[in-house]
């Protein structure tokens, strides 16, 4: 992370606001989460919002199918219990993950991410969740998650519980404060309602220079457990100079430049395939990397 976003974390935990982060696709912003969750040792969710996303997936879900099914088979004079047909959602396993463990039909697994080293201990009270692209969703996602992020409580419909935050048991830090951090990403595709916007600490990820690429690079090589060698470096100074003329070309044709994902797929293909800047495939691999039109031949 720059300073500036660092500091633009910071701010989101100590005024408890959620931090919206706006940036070029493929610029990094669903990996900062994660990237914080690891640093930290928080527990991690995410939650990719797609246009028929609706507020309640990120809190909860209601198999009302199942429930019908279950009504029309039951035996006279009993009741259904509604709870069984709840499932947590990312921020109730974030704010509460006592409860959401024994939600629905018992106890259930964490949603979070259960193969990453960040998550064997599933019972640290601090979460970091991910809400992935929000400007995907109709304006009313964001307007229907202006209470719950701002209380951190909200009230399941079907079953009348609420939930709250609390510190997780079991942990050893039961009575701390726990602290989470919900990550909200956009790409500026919808514009967001001014209400939700007000309730954010908004900050933007910066494009990065050639200098920066090449730090973002070793990073990424370094933790994929790879060797990261004098060669590997000056590949990556390479492409990252290569890259920035490929910015001004894609500029020039009124074509999206190429992103910070897109010089990591360049600088693994060439690495992979023994090809440099140099090499007479060069020209072909920057087309298929880095310059991609919307249509063919564009």
């Amino acid at each position: 992370m720059t300073p500036d976003v660092a500091l633009a974390v910071e701010v989101a935990l100590a005024t408890g606001r959620p931090l919206l982060l706006r940036g070029e696709p493929g610029s990094g912003k669903s990996s900062l989460a994660a990237h914080v969750a690891h640093t930290w040792g928080w527990r991690y969710y995410e939650h990719v919002v797609t246009s028929r996303s609706k507020a309640d997936d990120l809190l909860w879900t209601y198999d009302h199918v199942r429930r019908l099914s279950d009504a029309q088979v039951r035996t006279a004079g009993t009741e259904l219990d509604d709870g069984r047909y709840v499932t947590p959602g990312p921020l109730w396993w974030a704010f509460d993950p006592v409860s959401a463990r024994t939600a629905g039909d018992g106890a259930r697994k964490d949603t979070g991410d259960q193969d990453r080293d960040r998550d064997r201990d599933r019972d640290r009270p601090h979460a970091v969740v991910l809400v992935d692209e929000i400007d995907k969703a109709d304006p009313d996602l964001p307007n229907g998650l202006l209470v719950p992020l701002g209380s951190q409580r909200f009230t399941v419909a079907e079953t009348g519980e609420t939930v709250r935050r609390r510190a997780a048991t079991g942990s050893g830090t039961d009575g701390e404060p726990p602290r989470h951090l919900v990550v909200i990403t956009t790409n500026e595709e919808r514009e967001l309602p001014q209400a939700f916007l007000r309730r954010c600490v908004i900050a933007s990820l910066p494009q990065p220079d050639a200098g920066r690429l090449v730090e973002i690079a070793e990073a990424h090589f370094r933790s994929d457990y790879r060797e990261f060698g004098p060669a590997d470096e000056e590949l990556a100074r390479e492409l990252a100079e290569e890259i920035e003329r490929a910015r001004e070309e894609a500029r020039a044709r009124a074509i999206r430049p190429p992103s910070t994902a897109e010089f990591l797929d360049a600088l693994r293909a060439c690495r992979t395939l023994g090809i440099d800047v140099e090499d007479p495939r060069w020209p072909l691999l920057k087309s298929l990397t880095l310059l991609k039109p919307q249509q063919p031949g564009g």
